[in-house]
């Protein structure tokens, strides 16, 4: 059984969205593509697999605090690969 990671929209406007992932122990996003160029700040220090379109995997060791940039397009399953709960804050830059 799959487990969904919680998604919780904390601001929506014309130039941003701003919304918290929290995911249970192997809990996932599911298959989605980024339409926007975003800008994540993890909430906890942890890892993640990540499978792209051609079901390749990857993993990104991530730091509570240490926010990264990527540009729309990005396509992916987003799969929490740490031994516990872990968080982070998605802001999408519409404009």
């Amino acid at each position: 059984m799959t487990l969904q990671a919680q998604s919780t929209v904390q601001a929506d406007n014309e130039r941003v969205r701003v919304t918290r992932w929290s995911f249970g122990i192997e809990a996932e996003t599911g298959y989605h593509r980024h339409e926007y160029d975003y800008v994540v700040v993890p909430l906890a220090t942890g890892r993640l697999k990540l499978i792209g379109p051609e079901g390749e995997e990857t993993f990104s060791e991530l730091e509570a605090g240490v926010s990264y940039y990527r540009e729309a397009g990005v396509e992916h399953n987003v799969i929490n690969a740490t031994a516990g709960p872990f968080a982070f804050v998605e802001i999408e830059l519409k404009a």
